[in-house]
């Protein structure tokens, strides 16, 4: 005899494995982290054991937090170039800790979603430019901003592309960069794309810079590499001036390169809390 399942059975069936396979997959995850992160631990000065999760995309939020502690700054001023609908970002954790400053986005449904979104904080904590930024028209963006008038202390770019040249016209001197890197290529390898200031990333591996070129871009603008974030996707520089003792006494991509970890961002990050959301703050208004 053939037993038949409805339709309502086997996608019930269906529904339980998925949710056991993505149980199992974080277990694994965090697992993988606890096992990369004790290795690390040995560096005091490492900047990975103190990485976290709150509106990121993986753990830089744990990192930008322990840069600025270190650094001993406040509430300061940010921009951040690329943030899509601003709910996964490296500086909404940064809003709610009383910073203010500037997103950048060049997708006119994602600027539309913000002002509905954030409006509470436009425009006294945050400014929103609708702008695809490039090489040639960076700094304008960034001088015509009231909130950036007095400096930048956390400048992050995410583009997805054109990031390193960005950061080479840069103009002003952020006390502290998040910029993506591209970990397919490994520490000692210099590689950036051919400049394109139409460039939209195709979902491909064909996309950035290494961490190495970028690593030369930023030194030769006087910062120094701190760190990259566990899953391998961004890097982070300080000014030369304040880094001093603070952080690895090993500076060099090849000692803080981290390779493509990106299934840890799916099997763990992704799975953290409740769906990301935002609204009005009684200490935000």
């Amino acid at each position: 005899m053939v037993l038949k399942m409805s339709d309502d059975l086997i996608n019930r069936a269906t529904s339980q494995l998925a949710a056991r396979l993505t149980r199992n997959n974080g277990y694994l995850a965090r697992q993988e982290i606890s096992s990369l992160l004790e290795n690390l631990k040995a560096d005091k000065r490492r900047l990975e054991p103190f990485g976290f999760k709150v509106y990121s995309q993986a753990d830089e939020d744990g990192v930008i937090e322990t840069i600025m502690d270190r650094l001993q700054l406040g509430a300061g001023v940010f921009c951040e170039i690329g943030v899509e609908n601003g709910l996964e970002c490296n500086s909404l954790y940064l809003i709610h800790k009383g910073w203010k400053g500037v997103w950048v986005e060049g997708g006119a449904r994602h600027v539309n979603f913000i002002s509905e979104k954030f409006g509470s904080l436009i425009p006294g904590k945050l400014e929103v430019a609708h702008q695809m930024v490039t090489a040639d028209n960076i700094n304008t963006i960034m001088n015509s901003s009231r909130i950036l008038g007095d400096g930048i202390d956390f400048l992050s770019i995410d583009i997805d592309g054109n990031d390193i040249y960005l950061l080479d016209a840069l103009a002003s001197r952020p006390k502290v960069i998040c910029i993506e890197y591209n970990a397919k290529f490994p520490a000692h390898l210099s590689k950036r794309q051919i400049y394109d200031p139409n460039r939209h990333w195709q979902g491909t591996d064909y996309m950035g810079a290494s961490l190495k070129s970028i690593t030369e871009v930023a030194g030769a603008k006087g910062y120094q590499l701190v760190g990259t974030n566990l899953v391998g996707s961004n890097a982070f520089f300080v000014r030369r001036d304040l880094a001093a003792d603070l952080f690895c006494e090993d500076c060099s991509p090849e000692y803080l390169y981290n390779p493509p970890r990106y299934w840890l961002i799916f099997d763990h990050y992704s799975q953290i809390g409740h769906r990301a959301d935002f609204g009005p703050y009684a200490d935000l208004l």
